[in-house]
């Protein structure tokens, strides 16, 4: 697990727990892990960040307060998934208004946005996407 400011170092006890509260849903405390220092952007060994878990796991008050906070909004895990791309697997329009409302790039990432819809066959969120595409 790594921490992108490299400011300090992060126990893997803390990074583990942090995703652990992201996945959760635990937004109060997964705040005052951030107040106390861990970085937002805090990655784990498959290079996911704390929004990318938040959004695969469909949290979205944990994934409003990350955006409110400025979380990476294209970060780019090892599979190279984002958010974006999590929310649109996932079939989660509000997610992915959320996502795309903060300034989300739905083109970042190994495959685009689009292209997940279409390799699933997920034409609700393919609508959403070219909905703001045309934007």
């Amino acid at each position: 697990m790594t921490n992108p400011s490299d400011e300090s170092p992060v126990s893997l006890e803390v990074i583990e727990g942090t995703f652990d509260l992201a996945r959760q849903g635990r937004t109060g405390p997964l705040g005052e892990m951030i107040d106390a220092g861990v970085p937002i952007d805090l990655r784990n060994p498959r290079g996911d960040t704390l929004l990318i878990v938040a959004t695969y796991a469909e949290e979205p008050h944990t994934v409003a307060d990350l955006i409110r906070r400025g979380a990476d909004l294209d970060a780019v895990n090892a599979n190279g998934q984002t958010a974006i791309s999590c929310a649109v697997f996932r079939k989660n329009e509000t997610l992915l208004r959320m996502l795309l409302d903060a300034g989300a790039d739905q083109d970042a990432g190994g495959l685009s946005a689009i292209a997940i819809a279409d390799q699933f066959q997920l034409a609700e969120m393919r609508v959403v996407l070219d909905e703001y595409a045309a934007r």
